[in-house]
């Protein structure tokens, strides 16, 4: 048996999914697919001052829809709302406060404005976390999390690591299911 500690463990798992499970799913994810708004009123990433959300978010030509508090039901949310979640308020944001990179949140990042670049941030942000992660050794995921995560600050590391691994799961998942329904809702008649 090879010696295997919990960091090693925790990467493993989810670069298992990541390679064998989701990121070629994601591959050839057309800028269709990716703002297709599947229910009326959806809450999308689009060109700045086009949005009808109570809340539109972002540094850049684009912006995220979102509202406070959140509105019930929530509304239903597109590929590139989905991505942009991941991208900033799962990897991004954990990053900045964990692992040297420059501090972001939903009001200054810059939100792709087509599926290839929402995909690129999402590789940058998930290897700067997988390399974070590592470095924090088997004494990093002991330590605190400290004030960045606000009420779980106590909590060790290796919880965040947890369940920044479930929200990766998860979220990317919805994303190869929504774009299963565009395929079968989209097909061309042969």
């Amino acid at each position: 048996m090879t010696d295997q500690t919990w960091n090693s463990l925790l990467r493993d798992q989810i670069d298992w999914h990541w390679t064998h499970q989701l990121r070629d799913r994601l591959d050839g994810l057309t800028d269709d697919e990716y703002f297709w708004e599947p229910a009326p009123g959806s809450w999308n990433v689009r060109p700045r001052g086009t949005g009808t959300a109570p809340v539109q978010a972002g540094a850049g030509a684009m912006t995220i829809d979102f509202a406070f508090p959140m509105p019930e039901p929530a509304p239903f949310t597109t590929i590139a709302w989905r991505l942009a979640h991941v991208n900033v308020g799962v990897l991004a944001m954990r990053n900045a406060s964990h692992f040297g990179r420059v501090p972001t949140d939903y009001d200054s990042y810059e939100y792709a404005a087509t599926a290839t670049d929402a995909l690129a941030q999402l590789d940058a942000e998930y290897a700067r976390w997988l390399a974070g992660v590592e470095a924090l050794g088997e004494d990093g995921l002991a330590r605190p999390c400290g004030e960045a995560e606000g009420p779980y600050a106590d909590y060790p590391l290796s919880a965040l690591v947890l369940h920044i691994h479930r929200e990766l799961i998860h979220h990317l998942a919805e994303v190869c299911l929504l774009r299963d329904l565009y395929l079968h809702t989209h097909r061309e008649a042969s």
